[in-house]
């Protein structure tokens, strides 16, 4: 048996591309005790892998040049000699882009147990994206009924999430996205109260349209001239989350733009950086109450999937060049 992997191999500056991985084949040996094999259907692919990739500093150390590029993925346990699994489990965690992931338990986030959904969803609106939404807009962003809650990238998989819990939350919520069909897919998929096209409208006039009365609580998935603009507009204790800076490709040498200090000043408002991993003893909440949603048809999910492993390997520049439809995601 063969476990197909994508590695990393080279070192990329920046966003990575089909020339910074290669396909490899190895051989697939047996659990030892306390391993589980693990045969992975699927693998993600989310904006944090280009500081995965990358050897700059970052909240966890880079993926090794010859490794199998660091990733979430879901499968099915195969084999096991550890307790806690056993054949036939559906199993997700940070296996990896490869097709078969031999591990310790310890690496197996956790057992899939919502077997009457998707099993993809363990990968985005019940893992990493989901979880992320959810505490990124109840903990840090602290929203609350009447907010005006403005989220940017507010079409991918975290964004249109962050959009639909506020909503369940009671917010009045604005998506900021990336041409006229993200912009459809806020209003008419995902039931943003407003949404601007940030490639086509002044955001800054747009923000001040539809937030007259100031921003409560802004989602940033962005950095750079979005959320330049949307802070200009804060409402007074205004909290901002920050989630991601998929704006920004290059962070040597770190560019400068608007003081927001001022802005912050006035508002008496809080910024704030976020990291899911902060709340990896909470999950199971998100999970339970992200995966009623699901079930009452009140959380909406769009999925773009990949075939084969090597499409993965421009997968995350398709990403960051805005081309996905949904969460990304790579069938193998």
């Amino acid at each position: 048996m063969k476990n197909t992997q994508i590695i990393l191999a080279k070192r990329p500056v920046g966003v990575p591309g089909p020339e910074h991985f290669a396909r490899r084949e190895v051989d697939v040996g047996s659990p030892a005790e306390g391993q589980v094999l693990v045969r992975i259907t699927h693998w993600s692919v989310d904006p944090a892998m280009r500081g995965w990739a990358n050897d700059v500093p970052n909240y966890a150390p880079p993926v090794a040049l010859g490794d199998p590029m660091r990733a979430f993925a879901v499968g099915d346990v195969l084999a096991s000699k550890h307790p806690a699994y056993a054949e036939g489990d559906v199993v997700e965690g940070l296996l990896g882009w490869q097709t078969h992931a031999l591990v310790e338990g310890a690496a197996i986030a956790r057992k899939v147990t919502e077997t009457d959904l998707p099993r993809t969803y363990a990968l985005g609106i019940l893992g990493l994206n989901g979880t992320t939404a959810y505490f990124g807009l109840t903990e840090s962003c602290a929203a609350k009924p009447g907010d005006t809650v403005v989220v940017s990238s507010a079409a991918g998989a975290v964004g249109s999430a962050v959009g639909q819990i506020a909503t369940i939350l009671g917010c009045r919520t604005v998506g900021i996205a990336g041409g006229a069909e993200k912009k459809r897919q806020c209003l008419e998929e995902f039931g943003f109260d407003a949404a601007i096209d940030y490639k086509a409208e002044d955001v800054a006039e747009a923000i001040a349209t539809h937030c007259p009365d100031g921003v409560d609580c802004y989602f940033d998935n962005t950095c750079g001239p979005i959320s330049d603009a949307v802070m200009t507009r804060l409402a007074q204790g205004a909290r901002i989350t920050i989630c991601g800076t998929a704006a920004v490709t290059e962070w040597d040498p770190i560019p400068m733009g608007p003081r927001v200090h001022r802005q912050l000043l006035i508002a008496r408002a809080r910024m704030q950086g976020f990291l899911i991993f902060d709340y990896k003893d909470r999950l199971h909440e998100a999970r339970a109450a992200l995966a009623g949603w699901l079930r009452e048809g009140r959380l909406t999910v769009r999925e773009h999937v990949l075939d084969g492993p090597d499409a993965a390997m421009d997968a995350i520049g398709m990403l960051y060049r805005g081309e996905n439809m949904g969460k990304l995601i790579v069938a193998v």
